[in-house]
Order: C-alpha cells, then structure tokens, then sequence
C-alpha cells in the first residue's frame, strides 16, 4: 500500500511522528511535512520517502503515482480550508486534490479546538465529499491509563480507517466481563 503523510503545522508533530513509526512495513509511507513539521525527518521508519511542501511536482501530486489513501496529520484549520475550496498551492493540498479527484481515501486530523463554525462548516462540506474527518479526540472504552496509549489508540483507528490493520489498541468485545 502506497500511503501519503502530510504534516502541515507544528503542533501534534509528535503525533505524527509516532504514527509513522508505527506503521508495518508493508506500508510505503511518502511523507511531505510543512516547514513547521521538519522533525519528522527523524522518523524511524525504513520505507518512507520525504518531501518539502514546495515540491508541488512530487510523485504524489500525481493520480498516475498511484496513492491508496492520504492522511494530513495534523491537518492545520489553513491546510482544512484550502482543501474545502480546492485550493492547492503546496503539495500537502495537491495531495488532498488528487484523493479527492481519484475518490481515494482521504483523512484529515484537525488540530485545533474549539472548533469555529467556519471551521465546521469545511469539515462538513468535506465529509460530503467523502472526506474522513478524525481529529484526535480521547475515549476511555479502551482502559487507557496513559497519554502513550491513548496515542497509540489514536494511531490505531486513523489505520482502521485507512484499512491498514493493527492491533495498537483493546477493542471492543461483545464477550467482555
């Protein structure tokens, strides 16, 4: 699976980085991050391939590459309007575009809280078109007990919706006591 990470802002960078270490190596990641984002440069993962956000005519700009899905972890409220009004000035946005114009899978990570109406507003215009939108927010149905597992739940349903399996989380069990 072809898998494009765009990072855009520098808050939840740490989250990011943590997600992409985790992936299984059958996950070709291709990771482009903002210039606020430069730390994912030290990410542990072997089989990822790393972009500027200048570089608009990177393999993934394109539909011919062949994407699977696309993540924007985080996913700043700038990065978030720009896609719902199809702007696509750097290459994070040119990745969200082909998803969108492919009708890959896309999943943005909002990072930012509270939400402003406007800001709810792109979110449900992009959910009409298909958009899986997931920002990082907490549950306690998983016995988590520490900020790592609650980010390592976080990774592992961001994967469940990009159909990368994972077993980063307890799940739900009809049978438990």
């Amino acid at each position: 699976m072809k898998l494009a990470i765009a990072i855009t802002g520098a808050s939840g960078v740490g989250l990011a980085k943590r997600f992409i270490d985790n992936l299984p190596q059958n996950i070709e990641a291709h990771v482009v991050a903002s210039a606020n984002a430069s730390i994912v440069s030290t990410c542990e993962n072997k089989k990822a391939f790393f972009y500027n956000d200048s570089e608009i005519s990177a393999s993934i700009a394109s539909g011919s590459f062949g994407v699977d899905a696309s993540i924007i972890l985080p996913c700043s409220m700038n990065t978030l309007a720009k896609i719902a009004c199809g702007i696509s000035d750097n290459l994070p946005t040119r990745v969200a575009a082909v998803a969108l114009k492919e009708r890959k899978t896309l999943l943005l990570a909002p990072r930012e809280m509270p939400f402003s109406t406007i800001a709810l507003e792109n979110m449900h215009k992009l959910s009409l078109m298909g958009v899986i939108i997931s920002p990082p927010v907490m549950a306690y149905y998983s016995e988590i007990r520490t900020l790592e597992e609650m980010e390592m739940f976080l990774i592992g349903k961001w994967y469940d919706a990009l159909g990368i399996p994972n077993n980063l989380y307890k799940r739900w069990s009809s049978d438990a006591k």
